[in-house]
């Protein structure tokens, strides 16, 4: 059955990818401007510029966005946890996070361009702020709507703090967890542009923008599907961990 369900989703996702494809096609037609490529333009120029030019940009970008992902989840997962847990810390927090939650943190970047440098540190603080809430926010109602009975068979155990963390609040908040990651890294990928088009000269978000200046097009969808496919492999993966360590969701 478990195999049958990938043949399934592979042939989904060639479905999809071959909808899209065609969708591509018919509006570089109807358009008819340099500007938006075929498909087939732009996949001859990603297969020759790949890697002497774009590889050395994706790896810059993947660096940057996995270690965001990594930081964001190591600093949220935690604390959303305890906030969820512990009923009074989660409501002195509560109006620290609803104020600070939906300011866009990108408007930021400059001032973390000044204080932290050009370099990538500033670019990773900047993504890992925005998927950090995210994950705090998502983590702690799971842990707070975490049914009762739960906690209490364990505790009857004699069950530690600690054991508590480990053994019920991580793994019944883990379904949720990898749900806004999913939904994080989407985000995550949109600040990365972004962040990547300010003083830099490394990342997928820079050579997009470079060959848009330089009228580059072909070369410019060369970047954008080569993004494009760095979310979708990220976002698989992720897919991949919840079958893994959330099969018990699905059983």
């Amino acid at each position: 059955m478990h195999g049958i369900s990938l043949k399934r989703k592979a042939l989904d996702i060639l479905a999809g990818s071959l909808a899209l494809l065609v969708a591509w096609q018919l509006l570089a037609v109807i358009l008819d401007t340099p500007v938006f490529p075929p498909p087939l333009a732009a996949f001859r120029s990603l297969k020759a510029i790949f890697v002497s030019e774009i590889f050395i940009h994706l790896q810059v970008s993947l660096y940057r966005v996995v270690i965001s992902l990594f930081i964001a989840t190591l600093l949220g997962v935690p604390l959303g946890i305890y906030l969820g847990k512990n009923k009074r810390a989660g409501q002195l927090s509560a109006p620290l996070i609803y104020l600070t939650y939906p300011v866009p943190k990108v408007v930021f970047l400059p001032v973390f361009l000044i204080l932290l440098g050009l370099g990538d540190l500033s670019k990773i603080v900047i993504i890992s702020l925005v998927v950090f809430y995210q994950i705090l926010v998502t983590t702690r109602d799971a842990a707070r709507n975490l049914q009762k009975e739960y906690i209490i068979s364990v505790r009857s155990l004699r069950a530690t703090e600690m054991e508590l963390y480990r053994h019920v609040y991580f793994p019944a908040c883990l379904p949720a967890i990898l749900t806004s990651l999913r939904l994080g890294l989407g985000t995550a990928l949109a600040v990365l542009f972004l962040v990547e088009t300010y003083a830099t000269t490394k990342g997928l978000g820079f050579f997009i923008m470079d060959s848009w200046s330089r009228l580059a097009y072909d070369k410019m969808f060369a970047g954008i599907i080569t993004m494009g496919v760095m979310g979708f492999v990220l976002y698989l993966l992720l897919d991949a961990c919840e079958r893994v360590f959330c099969a018990w969701v699905k059983a």
